[in-house]
């Protein structure tokens, strides 16, 4: 919201920016990153025609006109908190709330179905509406078509608070009666085979591991392309095709397929499930409960799962994550 040239959700970081005279306890106090906080420090700059905030010796201090603003802001947010965002106290019982959430049948299939089934004991009034991915996850957040976007941790905007929910990997899948799934799998076999992936949206935008896969030096064959991950083991029965699944997924549907499981021949980086929503919900009470219930449904899905479900992350794992984090933002699924 803009109330003449100034967006006025900027009144909240330029708040904390104040109180705290630094930008990297700001954005903690905001639950946003560093990049996004100075972003915001640098609109505030262009807005007020002042700098705000300046580097003397090994710190930040104030400007003049900073130091003038500190009560004008903290009056206004507190005039905002008691008159309009303050909320009656949440009650799960009686709470008749729509919640919108953005996710792929994969994350609806592994981990909303059960959370919301839960919910229900709880929050029997609440309603849900699961929306499909489409090609701007993000943008519809911030115009507020949904509440909550479910996506990886790479796909998330880092202006927005966020919660990781689980880590999954990947596994090969491939009908019982293909003779490369007797055994095995080699990474020979793996690109010699024809593949099944998923591509969500108009712009057909690749799943993580397609992506992924598609940066290395051998290329696999992709014979079908599937609208969403839960098409993907109907189109590899009776076929010699195979198709790259996430683990949680492959586990349920070869319990009713006559599908097999096998290890895939290469490291695929793990995906980390995230939740998002918009920093303006950061006071919703009834967002933040249902996002705690699905931390609370992933954590226990995760102590039920045998210790080799899950492939943890390696010694230096996270400077990993950062770097294909750095290039998966610079060269989106597309």
């Amino acid at each position: 919201m803009r109330f003449g040239r100034l967006d006025l959700n900027l009144l909240v970081a330029l708040d904390a920016l104040l109180t705290e005279k630094s930008v990297s306890l700001a954005a903690d106090r905001l639950c946003l990153s560093q990049s996004a906080t100075s972003s915001a420090l640098g609109r505030l700059r262009d807005y007020f025609g002042d700098d705000l905030l300046v580097v003397k010796g090994r710190q930040m201090i104030l400007t003049p006109r900073a130091e003038e603003l500190i009560e004008p802001v903290r009056a206004v947010l507190e005039q905002i908190r008691t008159t309009v965002a303050v909320a009656p106290p949440f009650d799960p019982s009686t709470a008749d709330r729509q919640v919108r959430i953005m996710a792929s049948d994969y994350s609806t299939q592994v981990l909303l179905a059960e959370a919301i089934a839960q919910i229900e004991r709880e929050a029997p009034h609440m309603r849900f509406e699961i929306q499909p991915m489409n090609d701007l996850p993000v943008e519809a957040l911030e115009r507020g078509y949904i509440d909550l976007l479910l996506t990886i941790n790479f796909a998330v905007s880092t202006d927005h608070p966020s919660q990781v929910l689980f880590e999954d990997d990947y596994v090969v899948v491939g009908w019982e009666g293909n003779p490369a799934m007797q055994q095995p799998m080699t990474r020979e076999a793996y690109f010699e085979l024809g593949h099944v992936t998923a591509r969500f949206g108009k712009a057909r935008v690749p799943a993580f591991e397609d992506w992924f896969v598609r940066r290395q030096k051998q290329q696999r064959r992709i014979e079908v392309v599937a609208p969403t991950f839960l098409s993907l083991p109907g189109l590899v029965v009776n076929t010699h095709r195979i198709a790259t699944m996430h683990r949680r997924m492959a586990e349920m549907v070869i319990q009713n397929t006559p599908l097999v499981m096998r290890e895939t021949p290469f490291d695929i980086p793990p995906i980390h499930e995230t939740i998002q929503w918009h920093i303006t919900n950061n006071n919703d009470n009834a967002l933040r409960w249902v996002v705690e219930k699905l931390a609370l449904v992933a954590s226990s899905q995760g102590k039920e799962a045998a210790d080799d479900r899950v492939v943890p992350l390696a010694r230096g794992a996270g400077v990993q994550d950062e770097t294909l984090e750095i290039e998966y933002r610079m060269n989106p699924p597309r």
